[in-house]
C-alpha cells in the first residue's frame, strides 16, 4: 500500500511538473516569435510618468520602473495598515453596540451593518469619491472649518509639524516604550498570576508609550514649528494634503470591512457562555469591566480566526484603488505594463506581493491565536 501511495504521488508531482513546463516552454516561444522581450531587465529603465501620491518616498518621472512600483508598494501598505486599525476599531464597537440593551443604539447598529454588507464596495468607493469631489469646491473657494485647514476637491490640506532632527529620535522613543509596555504587561500577568495582586498594567503601558517620546520632545526644547498649507496655482502647497483618492478608499475599505468584523465580535462575544457574565456580575463587577476583562479574552478565541479573513480581504480589496485613481501597486504595475508591454512580469509581481503580504498578515494572527488558545492538560 505504501508503495502504491508513493507511485500515485510521485506520478501525481511528474504531471504537474510536466504541465508547468510546457506552460513555461510555450510562453517563451511564443514570446520569442513575437520579438518580445522577456526577464525584470525594464524595472531599471526610466519610468516617465509622474505619481500622484509619494508621501515616504521621493519619486519623479526620471525614475525607474522598480521605484515606481516601490512607491505603489508603500502606498498599498499605508491604506491597507491604516485600514486595518480603524476596521478593528469601528467594527468591534459597532459588534458590541449591536449587544447593547439600548434598543435604539442596536437597531442603529444592525441597520448599518445590514446595508455596508449588501452595497458591493466598488459601488461605495464610487459613491464616496463622488461625495467628496462633486460636492466641494475648488482650492480657491476652499472651506476653511480649523485655523490652517483647508477643505476642497482636491482633499484636505492641513499643517503639520515642520522636520526637525529630534522627531526621529521621538519615534525611537515611542519604539522602546512600547516595548517596555509589553514587557510590563508580561510581568504584571506573572505577577498576578503568582501573588494574586493586580497591576495598572494598562495605565503604566499608556505612560510608558506616551511619556517617552514626550521626554524626548520636551528634552529637544519642544519643536513646534508647523508647515502651514498655502494656495499656490491651483493646489495646495505646503503641510500636508489627504487626497480625494486616499480618502474615498480609506473610507471606503475600513467602512465595508468593519460591518463583517462588527458581526464577528456579536458572534464571539455571544459564543461565550451566560454564565460567565453571571459569574462576573455575581462578584460585582460592572458590565463594562465584564466585557473587558471576562468576555471579550474569552471571546478572542472565537474571533481570531475570521478576522484574519478580514484583515486578508481587506488588503486585497485595496487593488480596487485603480477604479478611483489611487496610485496603489495594482495601479501603478498597469501603467508599467501599457508602457513596456511586460504583462507576465508585471502580474508576477503584483501576484507575489501581495502573496507575501497575505502570507505574513496569516502567519502573524495564527502566532497570536495559538498563543491565546486554551492549553490541553499536559501529561
Amino acid at each position: 500500500m505504501r508503495a502504491r501511495a508513493a507511485a500515485a504521488q510521485l506520478a501525481l508531482l511528474a504531471a504537474v511538473g510536466f504541465v508547468v513546463w510546457y506552460l513555461a516552454s510555450n510562453t517563451a516561444h511564443n514570446l520569442e516569435a513575437r520579438k518580445i522581450a522577456s526577464g525584470f531587465g525594464f524595472l531599471a529603465r526610466e519610468a516617465g510618468f509622474e505619481i500622484g501620491e509619494s508621501p515616504f518616498l521621493a519619486y519623479g518621472a526620471a525614475d525607474s520602473y522598480a521605484r515606481a512600483i516601490v512607491v505603489g508598494l508603500i502606498n498599498t501598505f499605508r491604506v491597507a495598515l491604516i485600514g486595518i486599525v480603524l476596521a478593528t476599531v469601528l467594527g468591534t464597537l459597532i459588534g458590541l453596540a449591536r449587544l447593547s440593551h439600548n434598543w435604539l443604539l442596536a437597531k442603529l447598529a444592525a441597520g448599518y451593518v445590514e446595508v455596508v454588507r449588501n452595497v458591493p464596495l466598488l459601488v461605495q468607493l464610487f459613491f464616496l469619491y463622488a461625495v467628496i469631489t462633486e460636492n466641494l469646491p475648488g482650492p480657491r473657494e476652499a472651506l476653511n472649518p480649523l485655523p490652517g485647514v483647508f477643505l476642497s476637491n482636491r482633499g484636505i490640506a492641513f499643517p503639520v509639524l515642520a522636520p526637525h532632527a529630534a522627531h526621529a529620535w521621538m519615534v525611537l522613543a515611542f519604539a522602546l516604550g512600547v516595548a517596555l509596555a509589553v514587557l510590563l504587561a508580561r510581568w504584571a500577568r506573572r505577577r498576578q498570576a503568582a501573588t494574586g495582586q493586580p497591576f495598572p498594567a494598562l495605565a503604566a503601558g499608556a505612560a510608558l508609550v506616551l511619556g517617552t517620546p514626550l521626554v524626548v520632545f520636551l528634552a529637544a526644547g519642544a519643536p513646534l514649528a508647523l508647515a502651514r498649507p498655502e494656495l499656490q496655482g491651483f493646489n495646495y502647497a505646503g503641510g500636508a494634503v489627504l487626497t480625494p483618492e486616499f480618502a474615498a478608499l480609506l473610507g471606503g475599505l475600513t467602512l465595508y470591512t468593519a460591518a463583517f468584523i462588527a458581526e464577528i465580535v456579536r458572534a464571539g462575544v455571544q459564543a461565550v457562555d451566560r454564565g460567565q457574565f453571571e459569574a462576573a456580575y455575581s462578584l460585582g463587577l460592572p458590565r463594562r469591566r465584564t466585557m473587558r476583562l471576562v468576555i471579550l479574552p474569552q471571546a478572542l478565541r472565537v474571533i481570531v480566526p475570521p478576522l484574519t479573513s478580514q484583515y486578508l480581504n481587506l488588503t486585497k480589496n485595496s487593488s480596487l484603488a485603480v477604479a478611483i485613481g489611487y496610485p496603489d501597486l495594482v495601479s501603478i504595475a498597469n501603467t508599467t505594463m501599457n508602457q513596456t508591454g511586460q504583462a507576465i512580469e508585471g502580474i508576477a509581481i503584483i501576484m507575489a506581493v501581495y502573496l507575501t503580504i497575505s502570507l505574513s498578515i496569516s502567519g502573524l494572527m495564527n502566532w497570536y491565536n495559538a498563543r491565546i488558545a486554551l492549553k490541553g492538560a499536559r501529561q
